[in-house]
């Protein structure tokens, strides 16, 4: 990475330019000074430089390593947005985005590994928004560990805007209308989450789209990023999403829980740039609609 600094960034220490100019956490200037190198107008030089205007400041990051699970499954992906930085993909139901002990092979990192390879893209996979297995729609993917940091930092800002499908079970009273009820862990259960008083703040927003005699369409914006979520909000409210088998969704009319990432908004990590990504809803859930309807 490089960089030429203007009049307003003279006097700056390398190490504060880096933290405010360039958003890097302190973590990742420890990579770069330990384990990378920093080069002004092509001289090594430590975080405490000095910087003047017209100065070039050079970063080399050191190799990055794949984890042991992480092995290239040449299968298709679908890509919604890609630049030298990130990489935005459409996550089909059934994939799971990272490998596990339940899913050792076909995973979605693996999918990208491959493509990495065939196009001699060096980095290894950082998920920046993750998705259930069964769960559909758009994922962001940061391509280096430079892009990660920032756009992790972004995220906990509540930068990174998500907006889902979702087809619940019956009627919901409101056309609008947010839920705000904390979520833990059931420690019953390995993998489920409930509201409870001492869980994490949980908010989600949601808006009618189609309703029916038996199910609902909404529109569903989440303002935390709790795991499971709206599945666990919904749920809590009495309608479950349909298909969701963990949280008492009806599973006759479509085998995986109806949810779907539709809508992605989120600050470029280098150019600060707004990108939009938007992905339609699969088939599985657009025919639980259509059929409805007509």
């Amino acid at each position: 990475m490089k960089w030429t600094i203007t009049k307003q960034q003279e006097g700056m220490l390398v190490r504060n330019y880096l933290h405010s100019v360039r958003a890097f956490s302190r973590s990742m200037v420890k990579v770069v000074k330990f384990e990378g190198a920093i080069l002004l107008n092509d001289d090594p030089v430590s975080v405490k430089a000095k910087l003047a205007e017209g100065d070039v400041l050079e970063l080399h990051f050191p190799p990055e390593e794949r984890g042991p699970h992480l092995h290239p499954v040449d299968r298709p992906i679908v890509i919604l947005y890609e630049d030298e930085d990130v990489l935005v993909l459409n996550k089909p139901a059934g994939l799971a985005t990272i490998p596990s002990i339940h899913h050792l092979e076909d995973t979605l990192s693996n999918r990208i590994i491959a493509y990495y390879n065939k196009e001699n893209i060096s980095y290894t996979v950082h998920i920046v928004t993750r998705l259930d297995v069964d769960t559909s729609g758009i994922v962001l993917i940061a391509k280096h560990r430079l892009a990660h940091s920032i756009l992790s930092s972004t995220q906990e800002k509540g930068q990174i805007r998500r907006t889902y499908k979702a087809i619940v079970s019956g009627r919901i009273a409101d056309s609008n209308g947010t839920i705000a009820a904390p979520i833990g862990r059931n420690y019953d259960s390995l993998i489920e989450r409930q509201v409870t008083p001492d869980g994490r703040e949980a908010i989600t927003h949601y808006q009618v789209e189609v309703e029916t005699p038996d199910y609902t369409l909404l529109d569903v914006r989440l303002e935390t990023g709790r795991t499971h979520q709206i599945r666990v909000h919904f749920s809590y409210l009495g309608h479950p999403l349909l298909g969701d088998h963990l949280y008492g969704g009806e599973r006759s009319l479509i085998d995986r829980q109806a949810l779907h990432c539709t809508s992605l908004v989120f600050p470029h990590p280098m150019s600060g740039e707004e990108i939009v990504v938007n992905a339609e809803m699969p088939e599985d859930m657009v025919r639980l609609i259509t059929h409805e309807k007509s």
